[in-house]
């Protein structure tokens, strides 16, 4: 049998496996490198790169047109893995930020980027935010290890593709005739939508909405509610609308409203603002109904999938979300995303400029190829 072969069927077992030491894990893959590559050095490069929407993209509390981000590339074995920091303004960073960070990475101390815990645990501690940042090398890596190893990344986790649900896609707030355009754009090709809430016209939007599909729909409400009297009124009257679940509706420092709001809801509440990284998993739980877990804040898939089976401990439901991205994000999102019970993976379907091909829509659920890694690929330019 080929030995390559019989590695790789080895780590993909272990992986599946309770208790599997990281060493181990370590040692299995370090077999399928060969010893010319390990003495290769990776080789880091980024470049910023801005991203623009179809449509303009307004919030609660924001609007905008575009969203920088800084496209990322890690080689190694004649390999390269892409990775993506995008960098929507409330994250607090900008292109300017994650190219000062990623200067400040050395990764030749490392001998192959199968030492991840090792390169990600290093690059975390470089500073205390920059979670984008941090989550392009992370995207990066993982897509050079499918690459070496020869497998999609879904694979490296245990997933399968046929349990991803279906993707909602964003409406976001905007003048009633702009609102049923793009609600009659998106009802022939998704199964659930979700709109974005928070202002003082969130019954109009709902009514404008129904008056085109009576699809599913997840509201996010940014924040945007200020008092837990009005959104519990407010998510009584939306169950009654066809509405499935309710995100982020008071502002993300408000635990004992949001823990009463949660504990009276007909609906699940899901946290987003008020859940960043795998720290904030438990002080969720008797607050909120489940968390948003995004790449962007939480530094990136490793740490996404310690989250999500943290939450699934504390028996919390899980959603995967994004920012405005390319395929090359998303893709990371969706090689996780048959682990949750929500996804919102729209943001490549949003920009006018993808850099990437390779995750495709099909019957409303945003799948990924069966090539090795993020399975994709530049388009060129």
């Amino acid at each position: 049998m080929n030995q390559n072969i019989c590695n790789r069927r080895t780590f993909l077992t272990a992986t599946t496996l309770a208790g599997v030491s990281a060493v181990f894990l370590k040692q299995c893959l370090a077999q399928s490198v060969s010893v010319a590559q390990e003495k290769e050095a990776m080789k880091l490069s980024f470049r910023p790169y801005e991203l623009k929407l179809n449509h303009p993209f307004t919030l609660a509390t924001s609007s905008r047109t575009a969203t920088p981000g800084v496209q990322l590339e890690i080689e190694f074995g004649g390999k390269i893995g892409y990775g993506e920091a995008a960098l929507p303004p409330y994250l607090g960073e900008s292109a300017e930020s994650v190219l000062a960070f990623l200067k400040r990475i050395d990764l030749t101390m490392f001998s192959s980027p199968f030492e991840t815990e090792d390169i990600l645990g290093y690059v975390d501690k470089i500073t205390e935010n920059n979670t984008a940042a941090k989550a392009a090398v992370d995207i990066a890596l993982h897509d050079l290890i499918g690459k070496l190893l020869g497998v999609p990344c879904y694979q490296l986790l245990g997933l399968s593709p046929k349990q991803i649900p279906p993707t909602t896609f964003t409406i976001s707030i905007a003048q009633p005739d702009v609102i049923r355009t793009q609600t009659q754009e998106a009802a022939g090709k998704f199964k659930i939508l979700k709109v974005k809430l928070g202002r003082d016209n969130d019954k109009d939007i709902i009514e404008t909405i129904r008056s085109v599909t009576d699809l599913p729909l997840i509201v996010d409400v940014n924040q945007g509610w200020k008092n837990k009297h009005f959104a519990l009124d407010n998510i009584y009257w939306l169950k009654e609308k066809g509405i499935v679940m309710v995100e982020q509706p008071l502002p993300k420092s408000w635990w004992e409203e949001a823990g009463w709001l949660t504990e009276r809801s007909p609906l699940p509440v899901f946290a987003d603002e008020s859940v960043q990284r795998i720290s904030d998993v438990m002080k969720i739980k008797g607050y909120f109904s489940g968390i948003n877990i995004k790449l962007m804040k939480c530094t990136g898939m490793r740490e996404a999938w310690k989250m999500i089976n943290l939450a699934r401990v504390c028996h919390l439901g899980v959603m995967l979300g994004c920012m405005t991205e390319t395929s090359c994000a998303i893709a990371a999102a969706v090689h996780l995303s048959s682990a949750a019970d929500f996804v919102d993976l729209d943001g490549n379907l949003l920009i006018s400029n993808d850099l990437f091909q390779g995750i495709r829509l099909e019957n409303g659920r945003q799948l990924p190829t069966d090539l090795s890694g993020l399975g994709i690929s530049k388009i060129e330019q």
